[in-house]
């Protein structure tokens, strides 16, 4: 792995290349400003561009694959969510030494949550409930499997695996037996609907503790709404769980297929990162101890 690399197949950027990249296939632009956006994210190195702009290089040859699909979806869903998502604006072409797909996006304002440090987390947790909910309605058809849309148990193996390697880590024996009882939750056995799949911090965007904007949708497609759920233990204080839970009228099974979710996910997260990206393996940490604090009888009664 290259030094400031977070994946092996990732390339070069850099504020330059983009400035090549657009002035060649959107010469229009060519004269705007070009700014890096830090960001927790890892499937895109993301840049701003002018005032109302982002340009998106996958970091992956996985993640370019996600350019034709928010081209294709994320215009025809917006106006059925109540916040708003970036819209494509433009996509270009392996150039310049850059190797896939990239794409211009509107630019929305707003703030990652401070999580942890709301002053009022139950306004976010009834707007994060009221967005998942519209999504998860959504009646458009034909749309593609969501990157997590396989049954939890088939995460089964990679999960142990993950365990196994976090041993120095973490309390593998509490986290064994949170997963296990994630897998004891009977299986999502309604239709597959429109989930985002990657309900972070760092995807969300807020002005106060309202959410304003939800972004990265690179997860998006059909899949088991508990998926969805993992922002009551990314994003959220046990104390607006209930919040968002009410808001989704998510039952048992589900709410516990998603807190497995949350921990399957977090622990893939951390033993993957702990080296190269510490705000994410901090980020799956906090995670972590927050499912095995997690009362998970106590939330099923505060439903």
């Amino acid at each position: 792995m290259r030094p400031g690399r977070l994946h092996a197949d990732e390339p070069d950027t850099g504020t330059a290349l983009v400035r090549r990249l657009v002035a060649a296939r959107f010469p229009a632009w060519a004269d705007l400003p070009v700014e890096p956006v830090a960001t927790a994210g890892t499937s895109n190195a993301v840049y701003r561009l002018g005032t109302g702009m982002s340009v998106r290089l996958p970091r992956t040859a996985g993640a370019a694959l996600d350019v034709d699909k928010e081209h294709t979806w994320l215009p025809r869903l917006a106006p059925l969510l109540p916040a708003a998502v970036p819209l494509p604006l433009g996509r270009g072409e392996a150039a310049e030494g850059y190797p896939w797909p990239w794409s211009v996006h509107s630019w929305l304002e707003g703030e990652r949550p401070a999580v942890g440090h709301l002053a009022r987390p139950e306004l976010l947790a009834a707007d994060l409930a009221a967005f998942t909910a519209a999504l998860h309605r959504v009646g458009i058809a034909g749309g593609p499997p969501a990157y997590r849309s396989e049954p939890l148990a088939s995460r089964d193996a990679r999960t142990r695996a993950a365990l196994a390697h976090l041993a120095d880590a973490i309390d593998t024996r509490a986290a064994t037996a949170a997963w296990e009882a994630a897998l004891r939750a009977p299986d999502h056995r309604g239709p597959a609907v429109w989930i985002h799949a990657d309900l972070q911090p760092g995807n969300l965007l807020v002005t106060g503790d309202r959410l304003a904007g939800v972004i990265d949708f690179g997860c998006l497609g059909l899949g088991d709404p508990a998926v969805d759920l993992i922002a009551a233990w990314y994003v959220l204080p046990a104390a607006a769980r209930s919040v968002f839970r009410a808001g989704l009228d998510a039952d048992d099974a589900a709410w516990a297929r998603g807190r497995g979710w949350a921990l399957s996910v977090a622990l893939l997260e951390l033993e993957y990162y702990r080296e190269t990206h510490p705000v994410m393996a901090a980020a799956a940490r906090r995670v972590i101890g927050e499912v095995l604090a997690d009362d998970a009888g106590g939330c099923a009664a505060a439903r």
